[in-house]
């Protein structure tokens, strides 16, 4: 389908998706095995100017938008959904800097990133704080002109490769989520430990690990916007990114459903390819379909968003929904096309599959996600709030 892109965004979906098929793809298999942190791809991702793409140029980035970077999102996803992540997960830990940064936080971090020289993550989701992110217990207390800061975070992706973090900490626990502060901590922070490397079913490229502190020091000046801002800034970061995992489900689905085709038409069963059968290609045409659908959303959400648009829960919250059900749908019907070729690790839907699940679940979880569209679209029809 022709969805217009302009000479520039088709520059980068080519060049992502070069990088993709000649550096990620032969890789894939091994990174996944061995669960290796992709160092190498993200000095290729640098070397091709493509680390900073959402990053201002005059922070040394493109100045690029939401599209163009789920753009790339989505055609490194085709060759490996955790390679991509190391640099999607990035995205997400500077977003918060790029909406509420001060312009010293800004001139201090970004350059960095955009250069590759450094990676980022977020933080919010603790143990006994999950969908229900009002539920943090983190502690950030004021301490002579600094934070002294206390807590657990889980699930973290880019944890303990990354550079740069943003932290979400409660500031007063008496104010609810109005006490939640985002600060921004350094890796070689003392008090800021690393806990284990998580042995996840998917996304094994990606490293996902605890972020511990145990009365950390971080200056006054790391405080993003200002003390309870927190909540809202995680929020309205997660709206900006929502769309990337939808990328990233989406190029993980592509994937899948390209090696379905071909597996396809190669396979011969009862004298023929088993693409002349119906069965295979009712399902074929199926997840052609949701593809379509998906793609359609998701880039129309981000030139939604590209256009300055304020509210834009309900929409992101869509995308990703789409795409992420599409992608388990998808990769599933791939390995059953491929039968039990498929669920062996030689063929690569089988290791799809198991990337695919994660986009239902991180970013908030796709019944999180209902809840929210639920809510918008409640209150655009009453014109008030359940």
């Amino acid at each position: 389908m022709e969805h217009f892109l302009t000479e520039k965004q088709q520059m980068i979906k080519e060049l992502a998706g070069r990088i993709a098929r000649e550096k990620i793809a032969p890789l894939a298999a091994k990174y996944d095995e061995e669960q290796e942190f992709p160092h190498e791809i993200i000095k290729v991702l640098a070397g091709a100017d493509l680390c900073g793409i959402y990053i201002e140029e005059k922070y040394g980035g493109l100045g690029e938008g939401i599209f163009e970077t789920s753009l790339m999102v989505e055609e490194l996803s085709k060759a490996c959904g955790g390679i991509a992540l190391a640099f999607a997960g990035t995205a997400l830990g500077v977003y918060p800097i790029i909406l509420y940064g001060t312009e010293e936080q800004k001139q201090k971090y970004l350059p960095a990133v955009a250069s590759g020289e450094k990676l980022a993550a977020f933080s919010l989701t603790e143990a006994n704080a999950g969908s229900d992110a009002a539920g943090i217990t983190t502690s950030a207390v004021e301490d002579d002109g600094e934070y002294l800061l206390n807590g657990t975070k889980q699930w973290v992706t880019n944890g303990g490769e990354a550079d740069i973090y943003t932290v979400i900490a409660c500031t007063n626990r008496h104010k609810g989520t109005r006490g939640f502060s985002a600060f921004i901590v350094e890796k070689d922070t003392p008090g800021f430990t690393f806990g284990k490397k998580e042995d996840k079913m998917g996304i094994r490229a990606s490293s996902t690990r605890e972020l511990i502190f145990d009365n950390c020091r971080i200056p006054a000046e790391n405080l993003l916007g200002r003390e309870g801002l927190g909540f809202i800034i995680a929020m309205k970061t997660l709206d900006w990114t929502r769309p990337g995992v939808a990328a990233q489900a989406l190029g993980i689905a592509q994937g899948a459903f390209d090696e379905a085709v071909k597996y396809a038409k190669e396979r011969v069963q009862f004298g023929q390819p088993i693409a002349s059968f119906q069965a295979i290609q009712h399902m074929l045409a199926d997840m052609a379909i949701q593809l379509e659908a998906a793609r359609c959303l998701l880039y129309q959400t981000c030139r939604h968003i590209d256009s300055g648009a304020k509210d834009i829960s309900k929409e992101s919250a869509m995308a990703k929904v789409l795409a992420s059900d599409v992608a388990m749908k998808v990769t599933v019907d791939a390995v059953q096309i491929l039968g039990g070729y498929g669920y062996m690790k030689d063929y690569p839907v089988e290791k799809r599959m198991r990337d695919a699940k994660i986009t239902q679940i991180y970013e908030g979880t796709n019944e999180i996600q209902r809840n929210i569209i639920a809510q918008v679209v409640i209150k655009e029809q009453t014109g008030r709030k359940l």
